[in-house]
C-alpha cells in the first residue's frame, strides 16, 4: 500500500497568478499594475477595517465556533432561517467541506471544461472521476451537461457568471437544465460574482429557486474587498446545512474575517463604488479591445477574457506585459491556452494597461 494515493500524486494544484512583490524581484520594476485574480481594486470597505481594528484585541480567544452573529445578518439580509446559512474560508473551503460530506469513492461529479479549477482540484483529491463538457460560445453547456447524468452521479458544479469567461447561462436554460436533474444529485451554484451579475435580466438568481438539492455558494472576496481574510458563505436547505455543520473545521473562518464580513454588508457605499468603478472600468476595456482589434468576452463579471489565435500568441503576449509591469492571467490552466483575463483595475490602472497593451501589441 502505497504512503500517498495514486490520485494525489497526478493531482495538479490550482497555481495562482504572480504576484507584485514576486515580479519587483524578478525584474526590478518600480510600478506594476496587477491585473490578474479579480481582486477589488478599491480596497476595503472602512466600516470592515474598523471591525477588524476594533477585533484584534480579541484574537487571543478562538473565534465563534458556529459563526452565529454573521449567519445571522446574512439570514436576515437573504430573508432565510439561519439554519439555511453556511460560512466558510472562501469559496473554495465550503466546496472542499461539501466533498468531505457528501461524496463516496464510487461516485462521479459533473463540471465543465474552462471553469473554476478549484472545483477540480477539490474533486480529484477524493479520487473520484470527474466528467466535463465542453464549453458553447465560452458558456456553460447546460443540456450537455445534463446528458452525461448517471446513476453515479453525486454533484454538478455550475458557477454563474463563470470564472474565467465572465459569461453566464440564462434563467430558462437554468430552468430546462434543473428539471433533469435527479433529487439525489447535488448541485452547487457558485454565484462568487453575484454583485456584478443581479441587475442582468436574464441572470437566474438561485435564491429565487429555494431548490432542496442545490447549494448556493457567495463570497465577501470580490465585490466586499475582503479576498485577504478568506471569507465565504453559502445558502441551502437546512438538513444539507446540519451535516455540512458536523465536517467543518471547528474554528472557521476566523474572527477578523467574521468581523469584517457582517460590517461590510452595511456598508451601502462601499459597495456602490465598487460596481460604479466596475461599470467605467469594463466599458473602457471593451472600447480598448475593439479600438486595437481584440476579441473579448462579454462579461457579467469584474474582469474581460479576450481571446487570441494561439497559445503562443497569449505566452507572447503575457511575457511581453510583465516585463512593461502589467500581470493579466493566461487561461491555460483553465483550459482555455489561447485566451487572457484581464481584471478591471483602477482607472489609471486600466489606462496603463491600455498603454502597455498597445505598445506590445
Amino acid at each position: 500500500m502505497p504512503l500517498v494515493p495514486q490520485h494525489i500524486k497526478d493531482l495538479r494544484p490550482y497555481k495562482p497568478g504572480k504576484s507584485i512583490e514576486e515580479l519587483k524581484r524578478e525584474l526590478g520594476l518600480s510600478k506594476i499594475v496587477k491585473l490578474a485574480s479579480n481582486e477589488n481594486p478599491i480596497g476595503v470597505s472602512p466600516l470592515a477595517l474598523q471591525a477588524m481594528h476594533k477585533a484584534l484585541t480579541t484574537v487571543n480567544r478562538y473565534p465563534s465556533p458556529d459563526a452565529y452573529e454573521l449567519r445571522r445578518a446574512l439570514a436576515e439580509k437573504y430573508d432565510v432561517k439561519i439554519e439555511n446559512v453556511f460560512t466558510g474560508n472562501g469559496s473554495e473551503g465550503i466546496i472542499a467541506a461539501i466533498m468531505r460530506t457528501f461524496l463516496l469513492d464510487d461516485e462521479e461529479a459533473i463540471t465543465s471544461h474552462g471553469s473554476f479549477v478549484t472545483f477540480d482540484v477539490q474533486a480529484q483529491s477524493r479520487g473520484i472521476k470527474v466528467i466535463r463538457t465542453a464549453l458553447k460560445d465560452y458558456r456553460l453547456d447546460l443540456q450537455a451537461m445534463a446528458e452525461r447524468i448517471t446513476p453515479k452521479t453525486k454533484i454538478i458544479y455550475l458557477a454563474n457568471p463563470n470564472n474565467p469567461t465572465g459569461t453566464i447561462f440564462t434563467v430558462s436554460e437554468f430552468q430546462n437544465f434543473i428539471k433533469k436533474v435527479p433529487e439525489r444529485v447535488l448541485v452547487i451554484l457558485d454565484e462568487a460574482y453575484f454583485e456584478f451579475a443581479h441587475d442582468a435580466p436574464t441572470y437566474p438568481d438561485s435564491m429565487q429557486y429555494r431548490l432542496d438539492n442545490v447549494i448556493t455558494l457567495r463570497t465577501f472576496s470580490k465585490a466586499y474587498g475582503l479576498a485577504g481574510v478568506r471569507i465565504g458563505y453559502g445558502f441551502a436547505h437546512e438538513e444539507l446545512i446540519a451535516n455540512l455543520m458536523k465536517i467543518k473545521l471547528t474554528f472557521e473562518p476566523n474572527t477578523l474575517a467574521q468581523m469584517a464580513a457582517v460590517a461590510a454588508m452595511e456598508d451601502a457605499d462601499f459597495l456602490e463604488q465598487t460596481l460604479h468603478n466596475n461599470r467605467i472600468g469594463k466599458q473602457f476595456l471593451y472600447d480598448l479591445f475593439k479600438k486595437v482589434g481584440v476579441q473579448y468576452l462579454e462579461s457579467y463579471t469584474n474582469f474581460v477574457t479576450i481571446v487570441f489565435e494561439s497559445e503562443k500568441r497569449v505566452n507572447t503576449l503575457f511575457e511581453k506585459l510583465l516585463k512593461e509591469g502589467v500581470i493579466v492571467r493566461p487561461l491555460k490552466s483553465f483550459g482555455l491556452p489561447n485566451c487572457i483575463r484581464v481584471s478591471i483595475g483602477l482607472p489609471e490602472e486600466n489606462e496603463f494597461f491600455a498603454q502597455k497593451l498597445k505598445k506590445v501589441l
